[in-house]
């Protein structure tokens, strides 16, 4: 799991095994951030729109911009929040500016702590070259 910036530069990164659902790893990527206060809004794809999650959120004080599901019955966001989901390409990039190293693009680390101390290198050097470019 990452978290950006409206730039694209990393906030906070979580890995975790392949089987539990991104939307139970939430607050555990909220909570790994890199010493920043919480963003304002979160934006996420469908499998974000929860209506627990919504209320866990709203409590912290962040608003979760996801489009609804499809099989939704009452419609929770309207078209000015979901234009921010727009932007969801810069996390894209970010993962993209990610696998350009190659120890986190093909995972070679064994256990979980090394792998996401490669990945949180990755980060500082992603910013580091945002900073300093």
């Amino acid at each position: 799991m990452l978290m950006v910036d409206a730039s694209g530069l990393p906030l906070a990164v979580h890995t975790e095994r392949a089987s539990p659902g991104e939307v139970t790893l939430v607050h555990a990527t909220l909570e790994a951030s890199f010493g920043l206060d919480f963003p304002q809004r979160l934006i996420g794809d469908k499998a974000y729109d929860r209506d627990p999650l919504d209320a866990e959120l709203a409590a912290l004080g962040i608003e979760m911009i996801a489009p609804n599901r499809k099989n939704r019955k009452q419609k929770t966001q309207d078209g000015r929040p979901l234009r921010r989901y727009k932007r969801r390409w810069k996390v894209e990039r970010t993962i993209a500016w990610l696998q350009s190293f190659r120890r986190v693009r093909t995972r070679d680390e064994r256990k979980a702590e090394n792998f996401l101390g490669f990945v949180q290198l990755a980060c500082i050097l992603i910013l580091l070259r945002q900073i300093s470019g």
